[in-house]
């Protein structure tokens, strides 16, 4: 999710997308995608026109549930399960209910969200349910120490979990320093370092972060940090990790330029090195995506907005990803 200063897109009719909506019965974005037992489990936000104005801060993506679909494989039937959780029963939630991630462990389900509490500074929760569609019981508080928006729950081959997370612009990230909040900032500005995505690890109970939160670094070719300059490079929002062949994947957003783009590094915390871009800009204002190997394959879900035309009314997609084999990843189009 993220601050919104342009108006509408009007799509183009000559666009031939190479995917296909999951779903059209409601509108859906930032999918994030699991394999849990064997079975495909899409984690979206839900898209609603609630009649807010657009505005700087993003407040027109009011979303308010989750809905989590299903498929038993790709290109297979995609099931709407309802809602899983309704911000009316998060305890300490105010508005916007925005992107979400979850995970499995010792036969619990965790959805991980963000929404804005009380005093309308975004925190992040969890939910937990025995099943992977809900119905999902929120904690009473916020996770301790938390703060931004795009919560990515990884699990590392060694069992232990990490929460990737932040966002500049309307996802707040800029107003915190060394974990303190600052108040309401301004935006970053060119010549200025870029502002990083955080991580923290999970405790065993997977409530709660495990000692503070870090910042990850990422870095040009030439192990510089990006600027505010580089925003066709530079983190804006939508974290994602996946591990392929023992490196770590860390995904993103490039927000106001529209790419998704990867670095790559030898642990969960970094440093990672600028890569590549995954995704070219899709029909919309924001790109947010997950990945995710589905038998044997790779897969890319990402969102535009095929049905509506409007930024804020999305629709989420998959289409095959490729790797190269020095592993780096082809770039997708996501129109012919």
């Amino acid at each position: 999710m993220t601050m919104i200063t342009l108006s509408v897109v009007a799509q183009d009719s000559k666009k031939q997308p190479i995917s296909q909506p999951l779903i059209k019965e409601i509108y859906t974005a930032d999918p994030s995608a699991h394999v849990f037992n064997g079975k495909i489990y899409v984690y979206p936000s839900h898209d609603i026109e609630s009649g807010v104005a657009q505005d700087d801060e993003g407040g027109h993506f009011d979303m308010k549930d989750f809905h989590i679909l299903s498929m038993d494989k790709i290109g297979g039937k995609v099931k709407d399960n309802g809602v899983g959780l309704s911000i009316k029963d998060i305890p300490w939630a105010g508005r916007q209910l925005w992107a979400p991630d979850a995970a499995f462990k010792n036969g619990t389900y965790y959805l991980y969200f963000p929404v804005k509490d009380k005093k309308d500074i975004f925190r992040m929760g969890v939910a937990t349910s025995k099943s992977p569609v809900g119905p999902f019981k929120a904690e009473k508080e916020p996770i301790k120490g938390s703060y931004s928006i795009d919560p990515c729950v990884f699990k590392d081959t060694d069992g232990s979990f990490y929460m990737y997370f932040g966002g500049i612009w309307g996802g707040q990230l800029q107003r915190y320093d060394k974990n303190t909040y600052l108040g309401v900032t301004d935006n970053p500005k060119k010549g200025e370092v870029a502002r990083l995505p955080r991580i923290a690890k999970l405790t065993a109970d997977m409530k709660q972060f495990d000692g503070e939160v870090k910042e990850i670094k990422i870095l040009d070719e030439n192990g510089k940090l990006f600027l505010e300059d580089n925003n066709d490079k530079r983190f804006f929002e939508a974290s994602w990790m996946h591990k392929y062949k023992g490196k770590y994947y860390f995904s993103y957003s490039t927000g106001d330029t529209h790419n998704l783009c990867y670095a790559v590094g030898d642990t969960p915390y970094g440093p990672f090195t600028y890569k590549g871009v995954i995704l070219n800009p899709v029909d919309g204002w924001t790109s947010h995506h997950s990945i995710v190997e589905v038998k044997g394959k790779w897969y890319l879900f990402y969102h535009d907005i095929q049905l509506s035309g409007k930024t804020h009314l999305r629709n989420v997609k998959v289409t095959e990803l490729h790797y190269n084999p020095d592993g780096t990843i082809q770039t997708i189009t996501a129109y012919k």
